[in-house]
């Protein structure tokens, strides 16, 4: 009888480990061996959405198995089976199209014209009202030592108010941590989540190529994406000898359809150099600053999947110029049309999870969609280890 019930348990534990698979992606381009960063990646059973982190890792686990797809916008996509994933770390290849010809576009719309469009249209199509479960992550450095960290699991529920988009947030579960013992400062509080969504659903970070003058201020190209025909990317560069701080932009977006699907924005080299530095008490300078969004269409369903904010400044105190290094970064977990029920005293009202007490129920990291780098792991433990 105790043969049968060893037997029968060794079964049952067979079975739950068998149906659970924790699998590793490393995304590699196929003539560089270089790995890729940002790349989605969709598990089609769950319909979980990945990032790739800096090292090409993707971790995810799952009970059963599923096909998987993985796009990004410089990468053919390609489908993954999820037989051919046997080992626990698996390196993909991905394979680029883009050569040094460039499809140029020629149109009769002034591409700013076109940016203008895009924008409405985005904006009406995307889903609102809906429900976006998010990670949120965020890293701060000072004086290039990292000083905090903090995550968590955040439900923004999006409703438009006087045609607004405007967002309730519900924290899940959350932890945030000092690495060094110094005061919190103001200028280390991150990005406002209450105004987060507001920004990524109206497109904001375009504002300074809707302007009437950005005719003067930019180059302007349209050429069709050299890995998909139905999309085309509209490329903004400063004219040389602007004295204001501008980024270079790209935008990718869907010609039929006329949605946008990723926008990159980046302060060149060139145009911090060309910049005059701010003096005195109080001024700040940009040393870099890094702005990525990436939407998706799903069926009828338009909605954000992630986003990725840096910035690197100095600022003047008087008797001392600190560096400041803030890198947040979002990842849509989960999406849905329907709304949330909720307690008033459950809402979310401060600027960042540094306002919250910390509530850690199960680890949500592992399943976050965002595998931290090493380097960024060794400071999660850190920090941990502090506890």
């Amino acid at each position: 009888m105790k043969k049968i019930l060893v037997l029968l348990l060794f079964v049952l534990c067979f079975n739950v480990f068998s149906q659970t698979n924790e699998r590793t992606l490393v995304l590699l381009d196929s003539d560089s061996n270089l790995p890729i960063e940002d790349a989605v990646v969709l598990v089609l059973k769950t319909k979980q959405v990945l990032m790739s982190n800096s090292e090409g890792k993707v971790v995810f686990e799952l009970k059963g198995g599923s096909n998987v797809k993985v796009m990004h916008t410089s990468y053919l996509p390609v489908t993954i089976k999820w037989a051919s994933l046997k080992q626990t770390e698996n390196s993909i290849y991905l394979k680029s199209k883009i050569t040094t010809l460039d499809d140029i576009v020629v149109t009769k719309q002034h591409p700013q014209e076109i940016i203008k469009e895009l924008v409405e249209n985005s904006i009406k199509k995307l889903d609102v009202p809906a429900r976006l479960k998010v990670y949120s992550r965020e890293f701060f450095k000072l004086n290039g030592i990292y000083a905090y960290f903090n995550d968590g699991l955040i439900n923004f529920q999006l409703y438009k108010d006087q045609k607004k988009v405007k967002s309730t947030l519900l924290v899940e579960q959350n932890r945030s941590f000092g690495l060094i013992d110094d005061e919190i400062s103001s200028d280390l509080l991150g990005y406002n989540l209450n105004v987060m969504m507001e920004k990524y659903y109206v497109f904001t970070a375009l504002r300074p190529l809707l302007d009437v003058k950005s005719k003067k201020k930019f180059t302007f190209i349209v050429k069709v994406s050299p890995l998909n025909e139905a999309y085309n990317e509209i490329i903004a560069i400063p004219i040389e000898g602007s004295n204001e701080l501008l980024d270079d932009f790209k935008i990718v977006y869907d010609v039929k359809r006329k949605l946008i699907i990723e926008i990159n924005a980046e302060v060149s080299p060139s145009s911090l150099a060309e910049v005059k530095k701010e003096m005195g008490k109080g001024s700040k300078n940009i040393i870099r600053s890094v702005f990525k969004t990436n939407y998706r269409v799903d069926l009828n369903n338009y909605y954000l999947v992630s986003s990725k904010e840096e910035i690197n400044y100095e600022v003047d105190l008087g008797n001392e110029i600190k560096n400041i290094e803030v890198l947040n970064n979002l990842v849509t977990t989960n999406f849905n049309i329907q709304s949330y029920t909720y307690k008033e005293s459950d809402v979310f009202k401060d600027r960042t999870l540094f306002n919250i007490k910390n509530s850690i129920l199960t680890d949500y990291w592992n399943v976050s969609g965002l595998t931290p780098t090493a380097k960024e792991l060794e400071v999660i433990n850190k920090v941990i280890n502090k506890l």
